[in-house]
């Protein structure tokens, strides 16, 4: 189903039927989950020409299957919301072998959002005699939302201020 409306947003984009897909999966999943991928681009009505990892479908996104020649190692990391994946890819002559690949399921983006909201909440307490946000779900949610921005400004700057006006009395 997800497919399906993938599909029809990419024709609509497009204004051209597709029925032709390269689909990506996370470079740890196994043969029958890679399997059940593939059925569902078919269910979805699409030609799965070739199910790919993640981390080679990024260094073709990069361009690094046409820089340089030789022998190249490349370390690819994904940070998603909830999982953290590494893989070791040797490239030569526009052939992506992966050589190693591991991950965290449980690490990703919401966990640093939760280390910086727990930090600026102890933070908050040494700067202002000992008061405690924790209990105050208002402040936190709000806290939590200018930590995930300053998080996104991180991506491409080198720093960022979380500034809130009125947090917590």
């Amino acid at each position: 189903m997800v497919l399906l409306k993938m599909k029809e947003t990419a024709e609509a984009y497009l204004g051209t039927k597709l029925n032709d897909a390269v689909v990506t999966v996370p470079a740890y999943f196994n043969d029958s989950q890679r399997q059940a991928t593939k059925d569902a681009g078919t269910i979805s009505g699409m030609n799965v020409l070739r199910i790919i990892n993640e981390p080679t479908a990024a260094a073709i996104a990069y361009g690094l299957d046409k820089k340089g020649s030789g022998e190249r190692n490349v370390l690819i990391y994904d940070m998603g919301g909830g999982t953290f994946d590494v893989s070791l890819l040797t490239i030569e002559d526009g052939i992506f072998e992966v050589k190693a690949t591991a991950g965290d399921t449980h690490l990703g983006g919401e966990d640093f959002d939760n280390r910086v909201v727990d930090f600026c909440i102890q933070d908050f307490k040494r700067k202002n005699r000992g008061k405690d946000m924790a209990g105050n779900q208002r402040a936190i949610r709000r806290l939590r939302t200018q930590c995930e921005r300053a998080k996104r400004t991180l991506s491409s700057s080198t720093q960022a201020t979380i500034e809130i006006d009125s947090l917590f009395e």
